[in-house]
């Protein structure tokens, strides 16, 4: 599942993809590293003992999808029978009211964070099918079961990818492919600096919940436990992250209530004065 198999990584460059790369790494996994940083990737490569190819790329670059997949797996095939994981876990997050957010957030976030993942995995599939085994772990958010204020379009990016990976899990399952869509609440990255406002830029700051939440090597270690068991579905949350995410599927009314109750109380505000 590890050793010497190759797994390929999107969003390696930091936060959770690199920590779930290095986890690989240590576990004798050859990888294939890509973001758009190329200097962070190699920086992540590092730890792999050569066992890595930093593969960067425009995540939303389509037209060169087939192409760049035809790189890794000729890389893959070199060293091993093919990429036997995929990780799909590049993604931009968003810090905004909908009544106040521009399209292009939307336009944005639904590229990186839904088509992206699919045209990737779309690419790669037939290859792990007609390999016969493959691993295909999805980070999706508790903002992706969930809607929550202040991510519209992340949470709609987030509930597609978890619509998508499900989908594909019911149609590949019996081929030989194993899907697990990861949930994360707060995670100690720099998902919340790098997030969208409803101009489209860059936020620029941290908030208290995220530079409070799990630390990446925790939530990875629980990520690739919940692969070697075979699970399909992990919520990797806490507290009241980890309730709404109980709350969305047996009390969805409650929920609804409580989430326009936080809204009201002056939530978005707090955005406003970090």
């Amino acid at each position: 599942m590890f050793q010497g198999k190759v797994w390929w990584v999107t969003g390696a460059s930091s936060g959770i993809g690199a920590a779930i790369a290095r986890a690989l790494a240590a576990r004798g996994a050859s990888l294939i590293l890509s973001g758009r940083n190329e200097a962070a990737l190699a920086m992540v490569a590092k730890v792999t003992d050569d066992r890595s190819l930093i593969l960067p790329f425009e995540a939303t670059d389509f037209e060169r999808i087939d192409e760049i997949t035809d790189r890794a797996w000729q890389w893959a095939r070199e060293r091993s029978e093919g990429i036997y994981g995929l990780v799909n876990n590049a993604g931009i997050s968003q810090r905004s009211l909908a009544v106040e957010t521009k399209f292009a957030v939307y336009q944005r976030i639904v590229a990186v964070d839904l088509l992206a993942p699919i045209a990737l995995t779309q690419a790669l599939l037939p290859r792990m099918v007609a390999a016969g085994a493959g691993q295909i772990v999805a980070i999706s958010s508790v903002a992706g079961i969930v809607g929550s204020p202040m991510r519209s379009a992340y949470s709609a990016a987030k509930h597609g990818l978890i619509g998508y990976h499900d989908a594909v899990r019911a149609e590949t399952a019996h081929l030989g492919i194993n899907v697990l869509v990861v949930a994360p609440g707060s995670v100690r990255t720099n998902v919340s600096k790098n997030a969208l406002g409803a101009d489209a830029q860059a936020r620029g700051v941290s908030d208290d919940v995220i530079d409070q939440g799990i630390d990446p090597a925790e939530a990875t270690g629980r990520i690739l436990d919940a692969v070697v068991s075979g699970e399909r579905e992990l919520v990797l949350a806490e507290g009241l992250e980890a309730e709404i995410t109980r709350m969305r599927r047996a009390e969805p009314n409650a929920l609804f209530d409580l989430m326009a109750k936080l809204v009201s109380s002056g939530y978005a505000k707090r955005f406003e004065n970090e």
